[in-house]
């Protein structure tokens, strides 16, 4: 059997047929179970994302595996093959497998180092399993997959830092609060990049998340989305003085908050740190407001050094992730051979064995003439000679076996296997000649 993978991602297809070929938004036990119902195609785990739609598979017929996936795209998704087939990308055995380890490694995401997609993997996988699509050869390649994520996190620095400017607010946030746990949060604005920072405080677990913006509708979209509450954009000021951080990000061409409504809004009340950051170009925040006491004011410029640094330190890190993955595509396959080479090897221990009781049979035989006396004494010399016959039969099969399984590539220990089996007979059905310890020949016909 075969590991093979076929799909698209951020870096063969562009975002709308991305979207077109996503399996996130269906069920995906019954993608993966429709695809191992295919002829040629026993095992399947289906893997999709926001940047990538990947379908693994094992099959005896990497070709044929390739034309009934694409098929299976087409009438999955009714996209025709040719809006997709120039976007695809395939690989098949160790070539798959390092993909799929540098993917649950966090090495080819758009930003490199996620820590998300290897949970995906991991729900991928799981969720085949769950319907039964997945055997020895998925089952094996993505639980290693699993160890090479976590080994990759825990030997290098590659995951470390925030490298988007919404979370990178959120780390620095974290860094003047410590918990986030119940702060009050004011999102002014409500963009892509306000919808970005709210989900990541969201995932804090912040208290109250206040949204307002120049378009209600618009504050009110993102105050469902996020279980946050929209309020009116004359409101701003009132919820600035009961907010412990503050996201804005509009359109304005001037600051939105200046200093005296700041003091205005925070009175005499304000005793703990307020914590602003200014998403904005040009600015929504006056900078004068961080020369005020107990607020932390940041903006784009300043995260986006932050990011850049994380970045730059993160890309050092990618050469000892890489060589992390390779190690352990190394490991699997001379693990994977070896265990290709477990039946011949388990047969030839047999083989030896059954010449070691047949010979063992062979002198019993001769001690029943013996005297009782005589058969003793002949026994314990017999005993004797068939343990140190144990032991030369483990001596001269050891090497060959680690030999054998040690093989460097599959096409070799192929024919190392052929030969042993042939050499020793070890596919062949013909009885043993107990009395002999060898095959028993038939007697030409007279």
């Amino acid at each position: 059997m075969h590991l093979f993978l076929l799909g698209v991602s951020h870096r063969t297809a562009p975002v709308d047929l991305r979207e077109r070929l996503d399996f996130s938004s269906r069920d995906l036990s019954a993608a993966a179970e429709a695809i191992s119902h295919r002829q040629s195609l026993s095992e399947s785990v289906v893997l999709s994302t926001c940047n990538r739609s990947e379908i693994y598979v094992a099959s005896s017929d990497p070709a044929q595996a390739r034309e009934e996936l694409v098929a299976f795209l087409s009438d999955y998704h009714h996209v025709p093959v040719q809006a997709f087939q120039p976007h695809l990308f395939a690989l098949e055995n160790s070539a798959a497998l390092a993909h799929l380890f540098r993917v649950a490694a966090g090495l080819d995401s758009l930003v490199v180092g996620e820590p998300q997609i290897l949970g995906q993997v991991k729900e991928a996988f799981q969720t085949a399993a769950g319907k039964q699509c997945v055997g020895p050869v998925l089952s094996n390649a993505f639980r290693w997959s699993f160890g090479v994520g976590k080994r990759v996190r825990t030997e290098t620095a590659l995951g470390e830092g925030a490298v988007s400017v919404s979370f990178a607010a959120v780390a620095l946030a974290r860094k003047i609060f410590g918990r986030l746990q119940g702060r009050r949060v004011l999102i002014v604005g409500a963009g892509e990049i306000s919808s970005l920072t709210a989900q990541h405080l969201r995932a804090q677990g912040v208290g109250e998340i206040v949204i307002t913006s120049r378009t209600q509708a618009h504050a009110e979209a993102l105050a469902s989305e996020v279980g946050g509450l929209a309020v009116p954009w004359d409101s701003m000021i009132n919820a600035l003085g009961a907010a412990d951080i503050v996201v804005t990000a509009t359109g304005s061409q001037r600051p939105i908050v200046t200093r005296p409504q700041l003091q205005a809004a925070q009175g005499h009340r304000r005793s703990t740190p307020l914590f602003i950051i200014d998403l904005a170009v040009p600015r929504d925040v006056d900078p004068a407001i961080g020369e005020i006491e107990q607020v932390f004011l940041y903006n784009i410029d300043d995260l986006q050094g932050i990011v850049e640094e994380n970045l730059s330190r993160r890309k050092a890190e990618i050469e000892r992730a890489e060589a992390i993955v390779n190690e352990e595509v190394t490991k699997f396959m001379a693990w994977q051979r070896s265990r290709t080479a477990v039946p011949t090897v388990v047969a030839l221990r047999q083989r030896f064995e059954a010449i070691r009781r047949a010979e063992l049979q062979r002198l019993e035989g001769k001690l029943g003439g013996l005297s009782p006396e005589a058969a003793l004494k002949e026994a314990h010399k017999r005993v004797e000679d068939i343990q140190r016959l144990r032991l030369i039969v483990e001596k001269l099969l050891l090497e060959p076996t680690e030999q054998l399984k040690a093989l460097p590539d599959e096409e070799t220990q192929a024919a190392y296997t052929e030969a042993v089996n042939r050499l020793f007979r070890l596919t062949d059905d013909e009885p043993l000649d107990e009395a002999r310890g060898k095959r028993s020949v038939p007697t030409k016909p007279t």
